[in-house]
């Protein structure tokens, strides 16, 4: 199976009508990925897949426009008839079980032990599921976080979450086919940290790959303008991600 993207969402920072917020469904190698959860992207994932056949659910960060559609996936596998046959590995940072239990009241996640088995990210961290192989960088946002790197038979997608310029990102893009990209602020303010990307910078990032697909477009721009900025800085093909698209990598 050829590596491809399935768009979900790439709405920041709340959901809109029509555009869930950031996800994506991510297949090759034979195996199939639920790449950040954003509300209302779980409901997107259903026109394209059975959920309960999930390979594994890879989330850059716990803000809530990444990952607050996990609750709606545990209601379905526990409760909505969509139980996995075995539990699905959840790659993320720390502290994504406890948030999950504390809405249930309970100290712990071992009650979900058997929808989900959730394992700890970290910088570096890479795993293979049958011919598609992930690779997490932590990038530089105002909480942890992460982007991506998914290699599968020759194909490179790189991810770059939520993300301020750090050097990580250029790791992450050396010779990838894709950039997917945020593309969140207009300008940075003056005396802050940069925790997002202008669109400059997106395009700037993406000349280490061959195309640059620019998501999470924040309130301050539009998809397209993001994206027209972002092209005049990188020069090739440059393209905005929209909902129900799949791209082949």
């Amino acid at each position: 199976m050829p590596l491809s993207l399935t768009v979900l969402g790439t709405a920041s920072p709340h959901p809109r009508p029509g555009r869930p917020c950031s996800g994506y469904l991510l297949r090759g190698g034979g195996a199939e990925v639920w790449v950040d959860a954003g509300p209302g992207t779980f409901a997107e994932l259903q026109r394209h897949t059975d959920p309960a056949k999930l390979t594994a659910i890879w989330i850059s960060h716990l803000h809530a426009d990444h990952s607050a559609d996990l609750l709606a996936a545990v209601y379905g596998f526990a409760f909505g008839g969509l139980t996995p046959p075995l539990p699905i590995p959840v790659y993320a940072p720390r502290d994504c079980a406890r948030r999950l239990a504390g809405f249930f009241g309970r100290p712990d996640a071992s009650f979900l032990s058997g929808i989900l088995d959730f394992r700890l990210l970290y910088d570096g961290h890479t795993v293979r599921h049958w011919g598609l192989r992930l690779t997490s960088r932590a990038v530089d946002h105002d909480t942890e976080a992460y982007g991506l790197r998914a290699e599968c038979e020759g194909s490179v997608l790189a991810y770059s979450g939520d993300s301020g310029p750090c050097d990580a990102l250029t790791e992450l893009v050396r010779g990838a086919d894709v950039f997917l990209c945020e593309a969140d602020v207009d300008r940075h303010s003056d005396g802050e940290r940069p925790v997002h990307l202008t669109p400059e910078e997106a395009g700037a990032y993406a000349k280490g790959a061959s195309r640059l697909l620019v998501t999470h477009v924040g309130p301050t721009l539009t998809p397209r303008s993001a994206a027209q900025r972002a092209a005049a800085v990188f020069g090739g093909p440059t393209q905005t991600a929209r909902v129900g698209n799949t791209e082949l990598v």
